[in-house]
């Protein structure tokens, strides 16, 4: 199987990479080479190389710049997907997409108002032009007829490259104390997990006598997070409490408070409530789904190790 990967330089990208040898021939361009804010250059690259399946984890993911860069985002996280889910129709190629839990408004609770993981079958209302660029994206690929799998996750962070966990550590190092908004719920899921499982349903299908079945069957929308919830603060301080042992703080933990999304005002404005549904994905692939602390620990330990 010949594999073209987007955004080998992100993190879930990148995570992929060397999972996917083992799956095939992997063709991973450069920005340089496939610069998806230029659709011909999508569509060049898809015809120069052929792959059999196409990954697309790649996307504008500034949240907030994305307030004010709406053509880019739009065009990267929207048209982009549409050109590649063409192209892919066109030429009969499977095609992986991941997208996000920015593309529900964060309001879903039971009648105690308690907060409900979102369903796929849910509405979709985005609040920022990030998650409206996601979703325009989604609606083009299911629009399309290709062959599609369209995994929606959330908060993703690795050991590599700058996201919260990064940002928690090297804070943690430089501060006593932290502020962290406590008021937004969803599941840190790792750019690891996130590669692991997607390689092991792409070898269901190359398993599969009947591929074109198999895409009948399975292909689709998916919630694709670890399982559980937390809220930011409790994420950092979990962060802390699994990186002492493994040496990852230079000094004592800073001590954390929880304040509310209205104390740290943002461009962009993000849902309370995060968490995704996964039984969905659960029921149809019949993968194992670890809880979102055993995935940091994971991630920390390759951290320390490399550290």
């Amino acid at each position: 199987m010949k594999i073209l990967l987007t955004g080998s330089t992100g993190q879930v990208g990148n995570a992929l990479l060397q999972p996917l040898t083992e799956l095939g021939q992997i063709i991973a361009p450069t920005r340089r080479e496939l610069d998806l804010s230029q659709l011909d250059s999508i569509r060049e690259a898809i015809a120069r190389h052929q792959p059999d399946l196409i990954i697309n984890p790649a996307a504008y993911t500034s949240v907030d710049q994305a307030e004010s860069d709406i053509d880019l985002a739009h065009r990267i996280n929207a048209l982009a997907p549409q050109v590649i889910a063409q192209e892919a129709k066109n030429r009969n190629i499977g095609l992986i997409h991941f997208s996000t839990d920015y593309v529900f408004d964060g309001n879903k609770a039971d009648h105690q108002g308690n907060w409900t993981p979102y369903l796929e079958t849910d509405s979709a209302k985005p609040l920022n032009e990030y998650g409206k660029s996601k979703l325009a994206g989604d609606l083009a690929i299911q629009a399309s007829g290709c062959q599609h799998l369209i995994f929606r996750t959330s908060w993703v962070y690795s050991s590599l490259g700058k996201n919260f966990l990064s940002s928690m550590l090297r804070l943690a190092n430089d501060k006593d104390e932290l502020r962290i908004v406590n008021d937004q719920w969803g599941a840190p899921t790792s750019a690891g997990w996130l590669a692991n499982v997607t390689c092991a349903i792409i070898q269901q299908l190359q398993n599969a006598n009947d591929k074109a079945t198999w895409w009948t069957q399975h292909g689709g929308l998916y919630h694709m997070t670890a399982a559980g919830k937390t809220n930011w603060q409790e994420f950092a301080t979990e962060i802390m409490r699994q990186s002492a042992p493994l040496n990852l703080l230079t000094k004592s933990a800073p001590v954390i408070h929880g304040i509310p999304s209205a104390d740290y005002p943002t461009p962009a404005c993000r849902p309370h409530n995060s968490s995704l549904d996964n039984s969905k994905f659960s029921r149809e692939f019949k993968l194992p789904i670890p809880i979102w602390q055993d995935l940091l620990q994971t991630v920390l330990l390759e951290k320390a190790h490399v550290s």
